[in-house]
C-alpha cells in the first residue's frame, strides 16, 4: 500500500473548524510516516470529483476532516472501492464518527488512531445505506424531523443551530402526522399515520440524537425506528428522550429490521447524512461491507467517541 495519504478537507466545517483542524491532522500522520496531500473543492460536486481522482490514483487512505456533510460526500468516494477512509471529526453533527467510536473535535487523536489502523492493517469493514446511486452511513430521516430541516434550510437567519430550533418550532406549530406506506423486506404494505420514519445505518443523527439507538454498522440491517401518530403534547415529551435512545420505549415508537425498506408518503423530503436525496417514495438497501473504515474494533475500544 502506498504511504501517501489523502486529507480531503471542509475548512468551514464546525465554523471554521475543518481548516484549523487540518494542521495538527497532517502533522500527526506524517510523523506516523506518511506523506500527505490535501484536497479541497471550489464546491460540494468539485471537491468530490477531486476525492474519486485520489482514490481512483491509489491514495493508501482517504482521510476526511469535516463534519458529517463532508463524510458523506468522502462515503461516495470511497464506498465499494479497497481505499480506506479515515475520519477526523470536527463538524457540528459528527455522527459517523459517533457510530464508530472516533474521537470528536481531537483532530491529532483521530489522525493517530488513522494511522495506527492503516499500518496494523486492523480495518473494519462496515455497511452502508444506498438510494439510488447515493451512499449514506447514519440515518435516512423522513417526516417531521425531515420537514424542520425543509424549513431551516429556507431560512436565511439566524445562522448555526439556532435557526433549526426555530425552524422546530414553526414545524410543531404546523404539526399533522404523515400518511405513510411502508414496505420491508417481505414486501407486505403497510400502511401507517407517523409522526416520523428513520432509517438507520447508524444510531443517531442531528449531533447525537440516538434515534435508533440499537442500530449497528455491521449486522447487514436497518434500523427502522417509527413514531406513530402523537399529539404534539407527546411528541414534546417523546423528543427529548431520544438523545438517551429512551423512546424506543414508549408506546408509540415501533422498530422494524430490514434489509431493504421503501417510503412513500406526500410531501416529504428524505434527508441522509442531514443531505437531502429528495422525495419520497424513496427505497433504502443495506450493503454489507461496502467500506472500509480506520476505527478501532468496537469490541476492543467499547464506547463512542465524544
Amino acid at each position: 500500500m502506498t504511504s501517501e495519504i489523502t486529507l480531503f478537507v471542509n475548512p468551514t466545517a464546525g465554523r471554521g473548524r475543518g481548516a484549523h483542524a487540518a494542521q495538527p491532522a497532517a502533522r500527526a500522520l506524517r510523523d506516523a510516516g506518511y506523506s500527505v496531500r490535501t484536497v479541497l473543492g471550489a464546491d460540494a460536486e468539485d471537491a468530490l470529483r477531486r476525492a474519486r481522482e485520489a482514490v481512483g490514483e491509489g491514495t493508501g487512505a482517504l482521510v476526511a476532516v469535516g463534519g458529517d456533510g463532508l463524510v458523506s460526500l468522502a462515503l461516495q468516494a470511497v464506498a465499494g472501492t479497497d481505499t480506506p477512509l479515515g475520519v477526523i471529526a470536527v463538524g457540528t453533527g459528527n455522527d459517523f464518527a459517533r457510530a464508530l467510536g472516533l474521537p470528536v473535535r481531537a483532530p491529532a487523536q483521530a489522525a493517530r488512531l488513522a494511522a495506527d489502523a492503516l499500518k496494523s492493517g486492523l480495518i473494519r469493514e462496515v455497511d452502508l445505506g444506498r438510494v439510488g446511486e447515493r451512499w449514506f452511513g447514519t440515518v435516512l430521516a423522513s417526516g417531521f424531523d425531515s420537514r424542520v430541516n425543509d424549513r431551516g434550510n429556507r431560512m436565511r437567519l439566524p445562522a448555526g443551530r439556532m435557526k433549526y430550533d426555530l425552524a422546530m418550532i414553526a414545524e410543531l406549530a404546523a404539526f399533522r402526522p404523515v400518511p405513510y406506506r411502508l414496505t420491508l423486506d417481505d414486501g407486505t404494505e403497510r400502511e401507517i399515520e407517523a409522526t416520523l420514519v428513520a432509517v438507520g445505518n447508524g444510531t443517531s443523527y442531528g449531533g447525537g440524537m440516538r434515534i435508533c439507538a440499537d442500530a449497528a454498522l455491521d449486522d447487514g440491517l436497518f434500523d427502522i425506528t417509527v413514531v406513530g401518530d402523537c399529539s404534539r403534547t407527546t411528541l414534546l415529551k417523546v423528543f427529548p428522550r431520544v438523545y438517551r435512545g429512551t423512546h424506543l420505549s414508549h408506546p408509540k415508537v415501533t422498530v422494524h429490521r430490514a434489509a431493504r425498506v421503501t417510503l412513500a408518503a406526500p410531501d416529504t423530503t428524505g434527508y441522509a447524512d442531514g443531505e437531502p436525496l429528495g422525495p419520497l417514495p424513496l427505497t433504502a438497501v443495506c450493503v454489507p461491507a461496502a467500506v472500509r473504515v480506520l476505527a478501532p474494533d468496537p469490541a476492543e475500544h467499547p464506547g463512542p467517541g465524544r
